[in-house]
């Protein structure tokens, strides 16, 4: 059997020409499971319909621009954010394919996203008036046009969070007619609870009847989208154009590999139920592992003492990455394809696992071990975390910290990394979110 360390992490790094990472933690994402995901979504989907990939909060705590160009290059049409400065890191990072910000930007900051490319949406009248009457006042200032301000209506179909009513979604249509470079690209909204599909057939309704009064207004919607994660994996008919496909679908826990919690699997989406896989797994090696008498306490408290002589392995991982307070003796991690139990109350930077028990020899520094994701037979999943926090799935990967070093694999080699101080990588990617690829190289140092 070969030994732990000589498959580690850093000798993984080296042989793709990486640099070390700071810490004996980080988090694995697997490109080649995130463009499957992809591929298994667009393959269920009418040809003419759009993927855009919801790519906020970091990617769910897998790293906005690495997740973008993969996700570009398997097929999706364009980006979802939630901030402007979400849509601006894409920007840079090399992202030219189109980004929706879903909620509605500073409206000084509209000539901004006018000059970057960026859509904004329109959730509030007068937040839209004002963004509007901006995107204007610098086209003054500048005596020469500004690049165009494409804009998104949010309708209020039932999640009572923000959108319009159809009155003010027709006034808003008409208002960003009447200003000389800006343009109404889609109208969207989002469902309360895919589960319930009385509720979501209310909403689905209420969505398409607003659109036709739009229409019948005068206010023309060329793309209209009301579909992510749970009410794509709950639909029984996806055609092209009619709802509840609509056309386009805003997709982002799916794309991970994660089924939304309590979701029915509807006819349409068994297939890509079927084909999702997680992309995301969250590894340390020990910076201590040591004997410990019986009757010690362990970490902070203490609220774990050892009924019997024990080996207690310390990872370096802790709260301020992501891994809550509130699972302490409450979670498992895997070594050696053994689960063993995390003890102890987490700390900021630490959490102790008791490995005497494992089989063979001792567990030391080499081993690796997984606290979400697979190792051997078994696996730590997303859903079984948020269970043991009594939270959701979204928040299990979405909380992890950019602290924490992202590594990048695709065909199990890494081909990319991320700490607080570093950016390297390269994969295929669609730069203008079209079928044509270039090789795409993200550095910062």
């Amino acid at each position: 059997m070969t030994h732990p360390a000589e498959e580690g992490i850093a000798s993984r790094l080296r042989a793709a020409g990486l640099p070390s990472l700071p810490r004996t933690a980080w988090l694995e994402i697997d490109l080649d499971r995130l463009a499957g995901n992809v591929a298994a979504i667009r393959a269920a989907l009418p040809p003419t319909t759009t993927l855009e990939v919801v790519v906020k909060a970091d990617a769910y705590g897998h790293g906005a621009v690495p997740v973008a160009h993969a996700a570009l290059a398997a097929g999706a049409r364009g980006l979802c954010v939630a901030t402007l400065d979400e849509a601006l890191e894409l920007r840079a990072g090399g992202i030219a394919a189109p980004i929706l910000v879903l909620f509605q930007v500073p409206p000084d900051a509209a000539p901004l996203a006018a000059r970057r490319g960026i859509e904004v949406a329109a959730g509030d009248a007068g937040l839209l008036g004002r963004a509007l009457d901006a995107y204007a006042a610098a086209g003054r200032r500048a005596r020469r046009a500004m690049p165009g301000l494409g804009v998104q209506v949010a309708l209020e179909t039932g999640l009572g969070r923000d959108g319009l009513t159809v009155p003010e979604a027709v006034a808003a249509g008409r208002l960003v007619a009447r200003v000389p470079g800006a343009a109404l690209r889609g109208a969207w909204s989002h469902l309360q609870a895919p589960a319930d599909r009385a509720r979501t057939d209310g909403q689905v309704a209420r969505f398409a009847a607003a659109v036709e009064t739009l229409r019948e207004a005068g206010v023309v919607i060329p793309h209209r989208h009301i579909l992510a994660s749970g009410g794509l994996l709950a639909v029984d008919r996806l055609v092209a154009g009619e709802h509840p496909v609509f056309d386009g679908l805003r997709v982002g826990l799916a794309v991970y590999g994660i089924a939304p919690d309590g979701v029915p699997i509807g006819a349409a989406a068994v297939g890509i139920h079927a084909g999702l896989r997680p992309v995301l797994s969250l590894r340390a090696h020990p910076i201590r592992v040591a004997d410990v008498p019986a009757g010690e306490g362990v970490s902070y408290g203490p609220t774990f003492v050892t009924a019997r002589p024990s080996r207690i392995a310390t990872l370096p991982l802790g709260y301020a990455d992501g891994w809550p307070r509130a699972v302490s003796n409450r979670a498992a991690a895997l070594v050696r394809g053994t689960r063993v139990p995390l003890v102890g109350n987490v700390a900021m930077d630490a959490v102790m696992a008791d490995v005497t028990d494992v089989p063979g020899p001792p567990v030391s520094v080499a081993d690796e071990f997984v606290l979400l994701g697979p190792q051997g037979p078994d696996e730590i999943t997303a859903a079984e975390l948020a269970q043991g926090r009594t939270t959701i799935t979204w928040e299990v990967v979405a909380t992890m910290s950019r602290r924490m070093p992202r590594v990048y694999t695709a065909g199990a080699v890494p081909v990319g990394m991320r700490t607080l101080v570093e950016e390297r990588g390269s994969w295929r990617s669609s730069r203008s979110g079209t079928a044509t690829s270039a090789t795409s190289r993200w550095t910062r140092s």
